[in-house]
């Protein structure tokens, strides 16, 4: 990555940046707003050199500012809030404002140095809204099928109805999602290629698609601890502890998890794979485990060299 001068610490709140500049311990805040952000990135181009620009991923909050700011030629990464919390536990700094805050991501980027990776386009952006959009009902329709049991009979009318509208707001997503997918070629190359793999469904496929562009661009290992399927080690001095699975892109390992149980019954590769493991004694999780990271590697390779799923 290019070398650079100025870290900048930017907390996002949904009415105001709080902005944190080092090495020159400058503070200021600005409106986030069109103006206000318009007004940060006149400010950071007076500064020589190059520049990073470091936000948390709050929601959509951040995106305007991002965006802005890329568009002014400064790198910008946006993090999990959870890191930047724990370097702030880890240098001691507990307290906690909006100011403070600002100069803690600012002290992270510079001790961290995150790397800045391109924000998605607007075709991309509009995939991912739409991904996330069909998650967010399928999560609400879950809910709704839990209380059948628990609402009064009275009620369960309007219940049902709440389920149907919603099975008609996910269907209608999915056309949606499918156009999309169908309109860009180089999405229904990849669409085409996903789909030829066994028990990797529509839904998964969207999701890759809009919430893992480095797909095909990784190592098998990369992809593994990206997606948050590769085994983390608990070993201390003559200790040695069981192997855990964290971290990663908690939304894509859910959905492998639920392609791992379809293509461990229709996929010849992965169902032998599943039944050697089972046969050594492995417990069914573990082995499930296994078959998300097989098959997510197995897409990984499947992308990278552009050649559709062939079982030997």
């Amino acid at each position: 990555m290019t070398r650079i001068e100025h870290y900048v610490g930017i907390d996002v709140s949904k009415a105001r940046l709080d902005v944190h500049i080092r090495p020159e311990g400058e503070t200021l805040a600005v409106a986030n707003d069109e103006a206000g952000i318009a007004a940060l990135c006149a400010r950071l181009r007076q500064a020589p050199g190059p520049r990073l620009a470091v936000l948390e991923a709050t929601g959509a909050l951040q995106e305007r500012a991002a965006a802005a700011l890329c568009a002014a030629d400064i790198f910008v990464a946006v993090v999990n809030p959870r890191q930047v919390r724990d370097f702030a536990r880890a240098t001691g700094r507990l307290a906690k404002t909006d100011r403070l805050d600002a100069a803690v991501i600012a002290a992270f980027a510079e001790a961290v140095k995150p790397e800045p990776r391109p924000l998605p386009d607007a075709a991309r952006k509009a995939l991912i809204d739409q991904v996330t959009r069909r998650r967010q009902l399928v999560e609400m329709r879950a809910s709704e099928k839990i209380r059948r049991s628990q609402i009064a009979p009275k009620l369960r009318p309007s219940l049902e109805a709440h389920i149907a509208f919603l099975d008609k707001e996910i269907a209608a997503l999915d056309d949606e999602i499918g156009t999309s997918l169908r309109h860009s070629p180089a999405w229904r190359s990849e669409d085409d290629l996903l789909a030829s793999v066994p028990g990797v469904g529509p839904v998964l496929r969207a999701a890759l698609i809009a919430k893992l562009p480095e797909l095909g661009q990784l190592t098998r290992r990369q992809i593994a601890a990206l997606v948050g399927v590769a085994p983390i080690n608990r070993d201390s001095g003559q200790m040695r502890g069981r192997r855990v699975i964290a971290g990663g892109r908690a939304e894509l390992r859910t959905l492998l998890y639920m392609a791992a149980l379809t293509a461990i019954r229709c996929n010849p590769m992965l169902k032998a794979f599943n039944a050697r493991l089972r046969a050594a004694g492995k417990p069914s999780k573990l082995a499930i485990t296994a078959c998300m990271r097989k098959l997510i590697t197995i897409l990984n390779a499947i992308i990278r060299t552009k050649s559709p799923w062939r079982c030997a």
